[in-house]
């Protein structure tokens, strides 16, 4: 393989690998903020409070959608450039164009809804607004 391709191929691992640091930190922030909205809930007994941990975790969703779109259309942005595709786009050297991948598993709507990522947000959001309604039932 040549040296152009190697490092073209370099360049796009290296945006991968910043789409999943985000991700993987978007994860660990929500986490964060959960646990501090609870704790916070637990000190002041205000159950408004929980409910502000619901808008973070929504926004941190559709956030980390975007990464991990972004990274999937990198991945076949990489795999062109390596040669390992089926129907590779007839791409440039040093071609950074993430936007030709549009559709199928590169569809934000997909990617929203993908295991990793609603297995997360949506038992966190049931969680804070279920909690709610029931500290204001009871």
């Amino acid at each position: 393989m040549e040296d152009g391709k190697l490092k073209h191929l370099e360049f796009i691992q290296n945006i991968i690998t910043r789409m999943n640091t985000n991700s993987f930190q978007l994860k660990g922030w929500t986490i964060t903020i959960v646990s501090a909205t609870l704790a916070l809930y637990a000190s002041t007994k205000n159950e408004c409070v929980i409910l502000v941990g619901v808008f973070p975790s929504l926004i941190f969703w559709f956030l980390d959608a975007y990464y991990l779109t972004q990274e999937r259309k990198f991945l076949g942005l990489y795999n062109d450039v390596a040669g390992v595709s089926e129907k590779p786009f007839d791409l440039k050297p040093f071609a950074m164009r993430p936007d030709l991948y549009v559709g199928g598993k590169y569809c934000y709507c997909k990617v929203f809804w993908s295991t990793t990522i609603w297995k997360l947000y949506l038992p966190v959001i049931i969680m804070l607004t279920g909690i709610f309604i029931y500290l204001k039932v009871n």
